[in-house]
């Protein structure tokens, strides 16, 4: 007595494996039907099984016609069958995505962070003839400048230094230098740091307390 066995390395690839090897016969006999009518019964017999073994895909918009590509694709776009969705095609398929963009950062001042650039840009994006808006806005992001910098290097910075910063990553279109404005001072910046760090503080503190009065009571 003998047995034919089948080793996967000698089977056919598998296009998409999530449906498997018997999914893949079927169609490949849909392929080989040869009526177009016969192939259109058959290929919406298999729509229907492959909608009951992936029913994730009743919660995708369109779900049937996601199941209608794989079937052209796992039929290695040889199915001759009536689709009532747009047929893909193979080199659309096999078609290279665009490359990405490399992100812009801040410039050298990496510790204000990629936004900075965008809010700049609105800044300067804004009508001329709102000037009192564009400059408020204008301010905001010197402060923020300002705490991003006291986050990352230093504990005090001059007003003048976030202004020429600004003056930079502007291109020289924002100019705070000569206007003698004072931005928020660095102690009230600091103090709410540092009122969030103890908060966290007293919040730990606070919790073991609790696990040591909860071991007393256990010895108890």
């Amino acid at each position: 007595m003998t047995f034919d066995l089948e080793y996967n390395s000698e089977r056919p690839h598998l296009i998409i494996p999530e449906y498997g090897r018997h999914m893949q016969k079927m169609i490949n006999h849909c392929v080989a039907l040869e009526t177009k009518e016969e192939r259109n019964t058959m290929a919406k017999a298999i729509i229907n099984v492959m909608g009951n073994l992936q029913p994730h895909l009743r919660d995708v918009p369109d779900f049937k016609h996601k199941l209608w590509d794989q079937l052209y694709i796992m039929s290695d776009f040889k199915l001759d069958a009536d689709s009532p969705y747009e047929i893909p095609s193979k080199e659309e398929l096999q078609e290279k995505p665009e490359g990405l963009p490399y992100p812009k950062s801040a410039s050298k001042y990496r510790y204000y962070g990629n936004n900075i650039q965008t809010m700049i840009s609105v800044a300067l994006s804004w009508d001329e003839d709102d000037n009192e808006k564009q400059e408020a806005l204008t301010f905001v992001i010197a402060n923020h400048m300002k705490k991003c910098y006291l986050n990352w290097n230093k504990d005090t910075v001059d007003d003048a230094v976030i202004f020429k910063h600004l003056f930079e990553l502007s291109e020289g279109k924002i100019d705070l230098r000569e206007s003698g404005e004072e931005l928020a001072l660095s102690k009230n910046l600091l103090r709410k740091r540092s009122s969030q760090g103890s908060n966290k503080g007293k919040t730990h503190s606070n919790n073991k307390g609790k696990s040591n009065n909860n071991h007393k009571y256990r010895k108890r």
